[in-house]
């Protein structure tokens, strides 16, 4: 039980890796508020996990400040304090060329994987500080280390959030708080195999070639998993991981070099 009697709150959790940690922390005893858009989709993961009360879902997006800074308030409201905060919405978006990517395009990407990021991480530390305890934790992709045509505004866009960790961890690190990210390679969460075909399609290749391409990128030559993700994030999370701030861990398979 790592983390009992903690409070973690994950954006973007009713699916993928988001779900995933979720149920790892509730495993290890923790907490837990999600937020998700589909509000009929995070009830019905609520029912499926059947944490009970220890498991709240808040509805909101993550690409809107005030739903971000809302969702950090109310699990503070539910559960007294947010211990832990994972910064896990997040998302390719629009996949053009950079020379026919638009400005809106380029701007809801940033939106949605940067600043949700550094609205979530701002006003949690308020919470932490006080505390003088934290856990930043954010995923980040591969693709924050390495870059893929046509994947311009997200490859950006994770750089900036490796970057931000890099930074808020050196401004809080004698505060007691820790602040990560984690860089996960490709894994088949629902939400691959429903965008999957469209940034094959842009890259000129099938759905099927996409994944074995990436695959072949890796030392284990192989997809990661979700639970792989997970772990990595309980051990972040607990006060196991307290030595462990401003690092880029890569949950990738070996395919980054660093």
């Amino acid at each position: 039980m790592k983390l009992e009697n903690k409070v973690a709150a994950i954006t973007g959790g009713s699916a993928g890796i988001g779900r995933a940690i979720a149920e790892a922390y509730l495993a290890e005893g923790a907490k837990v508020t999600i937020m998700a858009r589909n509000a009929e989709k995070a009830n019905a993961v609520l029912k499926e996990i059947g944490a009970g009360d220890r498991l709240v879902f808040i509805q909101g997006d993550a690409t809107d400040q005030n739903d971000i800074e809302s969702f950090v308030d109310k699990t503070v409201e539910k559960f007294g304090s947010i211990d832990v905060l994972v910064n896990n919405a997040g998302g390719a978006g629009d996949l053009q060329p950079a020379v026919n990517l638009s400005d809106e395009a380029f701007d809801l990407c940033m939106k949605w994987n940067v600043y949700s990021t550094f609205w979530g991480t701002r006003r949690a530390l308020k919470n932490m500080l006080g505390n003088k305890w934290g856990r930043i934790i954010n995923i980040s992709s591969v693709e924050g280390k390495n870059g893929k045509p046509v994947l311009t505004a997200y490859v950006t866009a994770k750089h900036a959030v490796n970057g931000m960790t890099k930074s808020i961890a050196r401004e809080v690190g004698t505060e007691g708080i820790t602040v990560n990210a984690i860089c996960p390679g490709l894994i088949i969460t629902d939400i691959v195999k429903d965008n999957g075909p469209e940034t094959a399609a842009a890259m000129g290749i099938s759905f099927d070639e996409m994944v074995d391409m990436f695959a072949s990128e890796a030392a284990i030559q192989r997809p990661n998993k979700v639970e792989e993700v997970a772990a990595v994030a309980v051990l972040l999370a607990s006060e196991d991981g307290g030595g462990i701030t401003g690092a880029l861990i890569s949950v990738d398979g070996g395919t980054a070099h660093y």
